[in-house]
C-alpha cells in the first residue's frame, strides 16, 4: 500500500515508482473501472502559487476518480489577511477534506500540511525542491513511446536523457532526476554555470555538460526546462538572445538529433527561447502527450494516496 503522502520523488525504492507507472498504465486503458475509487471524497486543491496544467489536470484527476473538488485561491482567502497555512487547512477540514493537493512557493510546505492535519497530501510542487507528479507522468510518456515494460524496476536502463535548461530554479528536474535515475536511466544535465544546480553532490552519477552541442546527438531525449523570465533580474544570463544562440533547442540544433529521439517540456514554453516553435511542435515532440498522459498520472496517485489502491 502507497503511503498517505506523495510528497518527494527522493527516497521511494524503484519498486514503489514502477507500482505507480503500472497503475497509470492501467487507468489510461480503461479509465472508467477507476470511476468511483473517490466516491463520496472531496479533495482540496491548495494552490498558493500560480498555476495551469497541473491544477486542471489534478481537478480532471479527481473528477474522473469520482470524488469532488474543493478549490482555494490564496489572493482571496483569509491567507491575504495573516493567517497561517495550517490554520487555513484545518479551518477547512471541517468541511469534510479527504485529501489535500498542495502547491507552495515555499519547501516543505506539503510535508508541514501533512504532519500538521494528519491527511494525505500530494506535492503539486514546493519552491525550487520538487514536483513529484510531474517527473511520474514523465516517466510515463516516455516510458509508452518506448513501449517499456513498467513493472520492471530497471525498465530506463540503457536510456540517455538529458536535462537542458534553467536547472538551478527546477523542482521539475529534481524530481525528473531522482525518478529516471531510480529506473537506470543516464542521466545529463546541461545548462550555463549559472543555471546548473548547486549542489550536484545531492545527485550522483549525473553527467554534466556546459554545452549541448557536444552530448546532443547520442541522446534518446531531451528535456527542456522553462527560462524563468522572472529570475532574469538577478542577471543569471547576458541575454535570452544569448541564451538562445547557445542552449536552446532550435531547429539547427535539433538536426543534430539522432532519428528517433524525443523532446519534452513540462510547460509553460518560452517559445523561441528555450525551444523553436517548430520544434515544440514536431513529430518528436511528447509535449501535448504529456498534457494527455498528466490525467492519468495523476489519477493513479489520488488513486493510491487518498483512494488506497494498489497496482
Amino acid at each position: 500500500m502507497f503511503p498517505e503522502r506523495f510528497n518527494c520523488i527522493r527516497g521511494i525504492d524503484s519498486r514503489a515508482l514502477c507500482s505507480l507507472l503500472t497503475l497509470s498504465f492501467k487507468i489510461k486503458s480503461n479509465p472508467e473501472s477507476y470511476a468511483g475509487v473517490l466516491k463520496g471524497k472531496a479533495i482540496l486543491q491548495f494552490f498558493v502559487e500560480n498555476s495551469t496544467r497541473t491544477r486542471l489536470s489534478f481537478e480532471a484527476a479527481t473528477r474522473r476518480l469520482g470524488g469532488l473538488n474543493l478549490s482555494f485561491s490564496a489572493s482571496t482567502s483569509s491567507i491575504s489577511k495573516g493567517e497561517t497555512l495550517t490554520d487555513t487547512v484545518n479551518v477547512i477540514r471541517q468541511y469534510g477534506v479527504d485529501g489535500i493537493v498542495v502547491r507552495h512557493r515555499s519547501m516543505g510546505a506539503p510535508d508541514l500540511l501533512a504532519d500538521a492535519t494528519g491527511l494525505p497530501v500530494i506535492n503539486a510542487g514546493d519552491g525550487a525542491h520538487e514536483h513529484p507528479t510531474q517527473a511520474l507522468l514523465d516517466a510515463f510518456t516516455l516510458g509508452i513511446r518506448w513501449n517499456l515494460n513498467f513493472k520492471d524496476p530497471d525498465c530506463f536502463r540503457g536510456k540517455k536523457i538529458m536535462i537542458l535548461g534553467d536547472l538551478r530554479h527546477s523542482r521539475v528536474a529534481r524530481s525528473n532526476i531522482h525518478f529516471l535515475k531510480a529506473l537506470g536511466a543516464e542521466l545529463h544535465l546541461c545548462a550555463p554555470a549559472t543555471l546548473m544546480i548547486q549542489d550536484l553532490s545531492l545527485f550522483p552519477e549525473v553527467t554534466v555538460h556546459s554545452f549541448p552541442d557536444e552530448i546532443l546527438p547520442e541522446m534518446d531525449a531531451v528535456m527542456t526546462l522553462r527560462i524563468q523570465m522572472e529570475r532574469q533580474n538577478q542577471g543569471v544570463i547576458p541575454s535570452l538572445a544569448e541564451y538562445r544562440e547557445f542552449w536552446g533547442l532550435t531547429v539547427e540544433r535539433a538536426k543534430q538529433m539522432k532519428a528517433g529521439a524525443v523532446i519534452l517540456h513540462p510547460g509553460p514554453m518560452n517559445r523561441g527561447v528555450e525551444i523553436d516553435s517548430e520544434i515544440a511542435d514536431s513529430e518528436a515532440s511528447l509535449i501535448l502527450n504529456q498534457v494527455e498522459n498528466g490525467v492519468f498520472a495523476r489519477m493513479s496517485v489520488l488513486a493510491s494516496v487518498v483512494g488506497r489502491v494498489d497496482s
